[in-house]
């Protein structure tokens, strides 16, 4: 199984509003891909000053149900609409579990 960890700092163009429609299309859309096991993006809690903005969590079958989620065409798009236009900073990595 391959895990996938996105973090993300807004720059200030992205609102409240966005952010939420961000995480209410990624996680509408995972589910509909095969071999999605386990998804979840959303907001920081808030808990503690300098964290990242945003975080996207999913585990994958295997390397190919990963690279199928991260080409998708609707992935895409929600990433040139949303997140790349407002996107201060990000880091991520997948890894085996």
């Amino acid at each position: 199984m391959i895990r996938h960890v996105v973090l993300f700092t807004w720059s200030d163009s992205m609102t409240e509003a966005m952010e939420q429609q961000f995480a209410a299309e990624l996680n509408a859309l995972a589910p509909t891909l095969p071999g999605v096991r386990s998804y979840r993006a959303g907001p920081d809690a808030g808990l503690i000053d300098g964290n990242f903005d945003f975080a996207v969590v999913g585990d994958f079958d295997d390397i190919e149900s990963y690279f199928r989620y991260r080409d998708h065409a609707a992935h895409q798009d929600i990433i040139a609409r949303l997140s790349r236009p407002n996107t201060k900073s990000r880091a991520s990595v997948q890894y085996e579990i």
